[in-house]
């Protein structure tokens, strides 16, 4: 039987409380952490970012335990060496050609392979795995949840500013991404052979060394027994962080059941789910998404409500019920984006937003 365990990961920008401009830590906050964390806490390849990573959780509380562990400790760490850390999707205005790359030979060809699209890539995700050893079973999970990603996605959204300019996106970051390779929403594969030989005809023809060079939005793991969800901003709050997770794995295991009963949701194509992940990055959960069924635009909030009913009847067999429902303070209080955007336009100032993402990023802790 599948256990459906979790893991988090989530990646936090470094900030001087002074300037509140991103600030290389030369890996002091990641080795002084280390000590206690080992390896649940990884430089990156721009040095004002740490990467933070739980353990193999086996439900949702032991992963909001991890995850608050983990950013709490961080925190720590960077403030005794008077740095700050915060959650963001981007920071509000550093520009990335003034910040430091990390010394380390995978980096050093990943700038000399992309160049400027590697350099410029200064943005701060969330990934969450959800466990699943059938990798049959996980590639068409891929396949149908692929629908749902704008849904989520939309929830996430915390970046609505790049190098000291609204964008107008509520979601920035993955415009910022999308500059890379074998990013954005994978295709369909028939089942796991089909992806095993599209990774191996890559690798045969020099475009890649290994399958984690695919940076898509979800995907089967090439390493773990997990399915990876890529697509998210980090959010700014660790209880943003948990209901995102639970509503990941929540999908995964009523897609799971749908499937060993012999049904199944559609599949739609790439081209149709990339107008709702265009949306929810342009408005977040403020503007509408296709329901592709009805062949019509849907408030995105109503569209979410809907998803948190498809999902219902899984959610209490996983414990994961109260960590679902913060999806419905989350629709109140708005996304952090939303939320950036109004500290903006209550003080007009950036160094405030910043000032507000990194007490949120410790808000409840």
């Amino acid at each position: 039987m599948e256990k459906f365990t979790l893991g988090v990961e989530e990646e936090y920008m470094v900030v001087d409380p002074v300037s509140r401009e991103l600030t290389s830590h030369d890996q002091k906050i990641v080795e002084a952490a280390q000590q206690v964390l080992k390896d649940h806490v990884k430089a990156e390849m721009h040095q004002a970012v740490v990467e933070v990573g739980t353990g193999i959780c086996r439900n949702i509380d032991e992963a909001r335990s991890d995850i608050s562990k983990l950013r709490k400790l961080v925190s720590d760490v960077a403030r005794s060496m008077n740095l700050r850390i915060g959650a963001s999707g981007t920071h509000p205005f550093s520009h990335w050609s003034k910040q430091l790359i990390t010394p380390n030979p995978r980096y050093d060809e990943i700038v000399n392979e992309m160049q400027e699209a590697a350099r410029s890539n200064l943005i701060f995700g969330l990934h969450v795995h959800v466990g699943i050893s059938d990798k049959n079973m996980a590639i068409h999970i891929v396949n149908t949840i692929r629908y749902f990603l704008p849904h989520v996605y939309a929830l996430s959204c915390n970046s609505p500013f790049w190098e000291g300019r609204n964008t107008g996106f509520k979601s920035f970051r993955t415009k910022v991404f999308d500059k890379f390779p074998r990013t954005g929403l994978p295709d369909y594969f028939n089942d796991w052979d089909d992806f095993k030989n599209y990774v191996n005809l890559l690798i045969k023809t020099g475009c890649i060394d290994n399958a984690k060079k695919i940076w898509w939005d979800i995907r089967v793991h090439p390493f773990f027994d997990t399915i990876e969800f890529r697509i998210c901003d980090v959010p700014m709050r660790v209880e943003e962080t948990i209901a995102i997770t639970a509503l990941f794995q929540a999908l995964v295991v009523k897609l799971y059941k749908l499937r060993k009963q012999n049904m199944s949701f559609i599949v739609y194509n790439r081209a149709l789910i990339n107008e709702n992940k265009w949306r929810a990055s342009r408005y977040g959960i403020d503007g509408k998404l296709i329901d592709f069924g009805k062949q019509e635009e849907v408030e995105t909030r109503a569209l979410i409500n809907e998803l948190l009913e498809f999902v219902d009847d899984v959610v209490d067999e996983l414990g994961s019920r109260s960590a679902v429902n913060y999806v419905h303070t989350m629709l109140k209080q708005g996304t952090g984006a939303d939320r950036q955007l109004a500290v903006f336009q209550q003080t007009g100032s950036l160094e405030k937003v910043v000032d507000y993402i990194a007490d949120q990023t410790m808000e409840g802790l």
